[in-house]
């Protein structure tokens, strides 16, 4: 079974502006919230803003609370491995169910705690999950098609030009590999020849200690024992007599002791397992005299040997302070070092070896940068053409798209290019509009109307609704200014959109909020003497005198026109 995609499934805000406690729980495709103004469909854009690492205004904390907290519930069903990688490489609980949860707490006080499955995090680790989850269009927020960067993606996802940019990425991995290798051996002849030095001094003293990664552990029992020599044989010997010495050891009596008990054999047959078990001791002790002195003529009181051990166990401990914390260490160290003074000591021919691979890689880089550049300029016209005729159909009749792309090497000089290298190639682009005829197209970026910046995202999401990866995408102000068709336009595409992405769209447009999947209304209340925003789902009915409000009233023929509307989806 295909996973859906991923989407917003559940927003809960406490304590922000005029919002008491209030759970949102959204729907896949095209979700609307219409409402009268004032009445907090704002609210809802600023709590996603929060949850996605927006910086926090503690004057949007409701009156007499003392902390403000947001919550957003995604399901990413089909984003779990690329997520769960990510999660995992910052110490973060995985998703549990295919469910990630981002949350938001500030308090009045100006204390900020941000969570992702409940794992604390920073801000800014919660703003990049976010951005790769929601792409926000309205007045004020973060808009990632705006990003020069995002736009060279968004034009090679177009063109499907994937692999050749990954091609290029891994050329350019290379080199920069090369040029690591060759920087280090590239110095002037001093520094050269200290760095020849210290590695041979380092070889020379590891080499010539032969050391054996288990040989710590080894010398320091032998060196305990040759420091202890005297009172080990003091020791031994001790215990020997002990066992067989005068009159009064252990084997004098247990020899009396066994006479005594051969004669109650004697007497009493039943007594013989005391005989034997007397015996048994015997011969243990016998074989615990053997070997204590063979022990006793094992301990050395040679000083020589304790001098040796010592300066053994010095040489080890000098050897970890430089080079690492145990044996196995120091040896790696070692090898490193000798393999570094190998290529140091024959760095000319090493040098020769990588400039020549640099110099293949750059004619693969130039080849493969060029073939970069000529694919975009073919992908260029296409998607222009496409987003324009969008845009025409959203009220821009006469306005233009256009890709401005410029090479580095645009002189020529394609070697300074190289080593100045971006994975992604030669080329860097900026997304321009030209709303009006005789206007000079200006970037996306500098375009001042909210209306106008979010209709030409919306032309590009409907054109890129299969490329783009981000897939929530949340409208607000997308119709201002607009009106008659263009407002049907709108909703067309909405849903459009919302075939492969989920859509939440803040609308004051009838035949916009009439294409929605699911219709949601913002209202304010007042409760107990305090002003409530509330927000709930609509059903077939409730969307008729919805709309009819939005398109001027409750008479009849705004009903007809509210009830032709939905029809008409």
């Amino acid at each position: 079974m295909i996973p859906p995609p991923p989407m917003l499934t559940t927003l809960r805000i406490k304590n922000l502006a005029l919002v008491d406690d209030l759970t949102l729980e959204l729907r896949p495709g095209c979700n609307v919230i219409t409402g009268e103004t004032g009445a907090g469909k704002s609210i809802i854009i600023g709590a996603l803003d929060l949850v996605l690492g927006e910086r926090a205004d503690r004057t949007l904390i409701r009156a007499g609370a003392e902390s403000c907290a947001v919550e957003a519930v995604f399901d990413v069903a089909k984003l779990r491995r690329s997520l769960a990688s990510l999660l995992e490489e910052h110490g973060l609980e995985p998703c549990e169910e295919n469910q990630l949860v981002l949350k938001r707490v500030f308090t009045a006080a100006g204390a900020n705690r941000q969570f992702v499955n409940s794992s604390p995090t920073t801000l800014a680790m919660l703003a990049a999950i976010g951005e790769g989850l929601v792409d926000m269009h309205g007045p004020h927020d973060h808009q990632s098609l705006l990003h020069p960067a995002k736009q060279l993606a968004i034009l090679d996802a177009f063109g499907g030009l994937q692999a050749q940019v990954a091609a290029f990425a891994e050329l350019v991995r290379r080199r920069a590999a090369l040029e690591q290798d060759k920087a280090a051996l590239i110095v002037d002849e001093q520094t050269y020849a200290q760095q020849l030095d210290l590695l041979r001094h380092q070889v020379h003293e590891i080499t010539t200690a032969k050391l054996r990664p288990d040989e710590e552990a080894e010398v320091e029992a032998e060196h305990n024992r040759a420091s202890n020599a005297a009172r080990l044989l003091e020791l031994s010997q001790s215990a020997l007599g002990a066992l067989d010495g005068e009159d009064g050891s252990l084997l004098n009596q247990l020899g009396a002791l066994g006479r005594t008990l051969q004669e109650l054999q004697r007497v009493d047959a039943s007594a013989k397992p005391y005989a034997d078990a007397q015996a048994q001791v015997v011969v243990s002790l016998r074989e615990l005299q053997l070997d204590l002195s063979r022990y006793a003529e094992r301990v050395d009181l040679d000083p020589a040997r304790l001098a040796q051990l010592e300066e053994r166990l010095n040489l080890i401990h000098s050897l970890k302070r430089k080079y690492g914390a145990t044996l196995a260490e120091v040896i790696t160290f070692g090898s490193a070092a000798k393999a570094k003074l190998h290529s140091l000591e024959q760095r000319d021919s090493e040098l020769a070896r990588l400039n020549t691979a640099l110099a293949k890689l750059d004619a693969e880089l130039s080849r493969a940068g060029r073939d970069l550049t000529a694919a975009r300029r073919k992908v260029i016209p296409k998607l222009t053409k496409a987003v324009t005729r969008q845009l025409q159909d959203l009220g821009f009749e006469q306005s233009e798209l256009s890709v401005a792309l410029t090479t580095s090497d645009s002189v020529g000089n394609r070697q300074s290019a190289i080593g100045n290298l971006k994975s992604t190639g030669f080329d860097s682009v900026e997304f321009q509009f030209a709303p009006n005829p005789g206007e000079p197209a200006r970037p996306l970026r500098a375009i001042a109307s909210s209306g106008e910046m979010a209709r030409v995202m919306l032309a590009l999401k409907t054109v890129l609704a299969a490329e783009d990866e981000i897939p929530v995408l949340v409208f607000d102000e997308v119709d201002a200014n607009v009106g008659g068709e263009t407002a049907n336009a709108v909703g067309d595409k909405m849903r459009q959109i919302a075939r492969a992405r989920q859509v939440i769209c803040i609308t004051h447009l009838a035949p916009v909020a009439a294409a929605a999947d699911t219709h949601f209304v913002v209202t304010k209340q007042v409760r107990d003497g305090r002003t409530l925003s509330d927000i709930q789902p609509l059903r077939a009915k409730q969307r008729v005198d919805e709309l009819a409000r939005m398109l001027g009233g409750q008479g009849e023929a705004a009903r007809k026109h509210a009830e032709a509307l939905l029809a008409g989806q």
